[in-house]
């Protein structure tokens, strides 16, 4: 086989290549597009978002994990709640109204043919955008590892 053929065809399949990783990309961008741009979760002040494609999984951000309780992040997203105490009727209504949004992005992401399962995770790029240190997410999460602890 020639020189130039074998090039035409590395050239060929990385071409392929990074056409599947745009696609998957892609599509990540329109569903979100359409979560931002839905009448309902517009007016919601905390963008539910699909933040990786696992498979046919639907991988999403939310404000909440084992370890960040949800009070602690519905204190940011609405100021008025900061002094609230966890169980008062408002932040009640809050984690409730959360929960209702948040079932109502999934059901959105799921009418979707390319997902056929929602999977929940902390959206940590939400907290460091709002300067939140990841020492508030509770006293059981490991401390950041340095690059030190990496080698």
């Amino acid at each position: 086989m020639s020189d130039k053929k074998q090039f035409a065809i590395v050239m060929l399949v990385s071409a392929l290549f990074v056409l599947w990783i745009l696609y998957g990309s892609l599509e990540i961008v329109f569903i979100n597009d359409e979560l931002k741009e839905d009448p309902v979760l517009s007016k919601y002040p905390y963008n539910f978002r699909v933040i990786e494609k696992d498979g046919r999984v639907a991988v999403m951000g939310t404000l909440h994990s084992n370890q960040k309780t949800l009070a602690k992040a519905l204190r940011i997203v609405f100021p008025e709640l900061r002094d609230e105490r966890d169980n008062s009727r408002a932040l009640l209504q809050a984690e409730k109204d959360f929960a209702r949004m948040q079932t109502y992005a999934q059901d959105l992401v799921l009418k979707n043919e390319a997902f056929d399962f929602v999977r929940w995770e902390l959206d940590e790029n939400w907290l460091r955008v709002q300067g939140v240190p990841f020492e508030m997410q509770g006293p059981d999460a490991a401390p950041p590892m340095s690059e030190a602890d990496a080698n």
